[in-house]
């Protein structure tokens, strides 16, 4: 069969979370499954590494999808233009978009639906076609792919679509993700920190990732004058970051609050198995990718009790409401004085990463596409 794949998140060295789901599961798919022949859509020039195997026919179909009125020309003119040149027999799309303008059977992945229950975190034209779209991209799709049984029931209830056509594929994590040596651990603050140690945020800065929550529990962590631990923040700014901008402003300690933007694998991976703690505490979240890096890390967790978040931690983390600055603070304050509690924490992370994996990612996402299949 021609599988068509929607690939305009593969961005060579500006991965998200959404498009290193995409990396992960369809280099996995591609090559475990060469009697299919699977025609990557790019919207602009695509880099070779991610023509993962033979049977990987690369297309480039622009636009480049950059504006809200761009995704509706992509998925409803050029999108079904394209499924007919190849003769496509199923059309799947790892980032939620899917095209209402065509026969073919289509697969959707729908990460998380943050956009009806929080409309203002996002800009006006893109939270409009979110709301007005996805609704009818996940009644249309033949088969729906989600990330946490959280997203799956949420999806369900909200779009009134039954649960058995949703396929929870959870998110794993980059085999990179290891424990680090003391030299590393040296070295990488002697970097970025001058030699402290530090709490650590890694994502992209939008309002639903709720920096300036963290900016503002770790003021009041400063504030009692006992440490010196520094706070970086890892990730590229998005949309709607004014407020990030306010709150440190207006900090006393803003000086030892480092901000690194986006960093490679590796670095990345340095910088997180060399933090105290991964402090991740978003209102919204489908998943956490973070999250499960740093189990994988041996990192110690402080994370939000809001959505997906429980269900991915189980027990590896620290857990309080992302709006409890005070009580953030104070689990700050516990994880430097209390190296046991640390020690547990990593061990319980241990046990609960095995539950994550690409692999399983990749598998459970095939079922879903199998599932679309025997209904052709």
């Amino acid at each position: 069969m021609n599988i068509a794949v929607n690939t305009r998140l593969l961005l060579k060295d500006k991965l998200e979370g959404i498009g290193w789901f995409s990396y992960e599961t369809l280099k996995r798919i591609t090559l475990a499954h060469p009697e299919h022949t699977f025609y990557f859509i790019f919207d602009r020039k695509y880099d070779s590494s991610f023509v993962f195997s033979e049977n990987v026919v690369p297309i480039i179909a622009g636009p480049p999808t950059r504006h809200p009125f761009l995704w509706y020309l992509w998925m409803e003119f050029v999108i079904p233009r394209v499924l007919k040149k190849i003769n496509a027999g199923l059309f799947l799309s790892t980032d939620g978009f899917i095209s209402l303008r065509t026969n073919v059977p289509q697969v959707s992945v729908i990460h998380d639906i943050n956009f009806v229950h929080n409309p203002r975190q996002l800009p006006f034209w893109v939270r409009k076609y979110y709301n007005y779209f996805f609704p009818k991209y996940a009644n249309r799709a033949v088969s729906l792919g989600t990330v946490s049984e959280y997203s799956k029931s949420d999806i369900a209830k909200t779009f009134n679509i039954k649960p058995e056509k949703i396929t929870v594929c959870y998110n794993g994590s980059n085999s990179a993700y290891t424990p680090v040596d003391n030299g590393v651990k040296l070295k990488v603050k002697n970097t970025y920190t001058g030699g402290k140690d530090y709490f650590l945020f890694v994502g992209a800065l939008n309002p639903r990732k709720n920096v300036p929550g963290l900016l503002k529990s770790y003021e009041i962590f400063r504030a009692s004058g006992e440490y010196d631990q520094k706070l970086i923040i890892v990730g590229s700014a998005m949309h709607l970051t004014e407020e990030i901008d306010a709150v440190l402003k207006n900090m006393v300690y803003k000086e030892d609050v480092v901000f690194t933007g986006r960093l490679n694998v590796e670095d990345l991976h340095n910088i997180l198995a060399s933090a105290i703690a991964l402090v991740y505490i978003p209102f919204f979240e489908g998943f956490g990718i973070p999250l499960v890096e740093a189990m994988y890390a041996e990192t110690a967790l402080i994370s939000g009790n809001l959505t997906s978040l429980p269900e991915v931690v189980g027990d590896a983390a620290l857990l309080c409401s992302p709006d409890d600055h005070r009580q953030v603070a104070e689990y700050m304050s516990e994880l430097i004085n209390n190296q046991e509690l640390r020690d547990s924490l990593i061990e319980k992370g241990r046990t609960q990463r095995q539950k994550f994996s690409w692999d399983k990612s990749a598998d459970r996402l095939w079922e879903c596409i199998d599932k679309a299949i025997k209904t052709i």
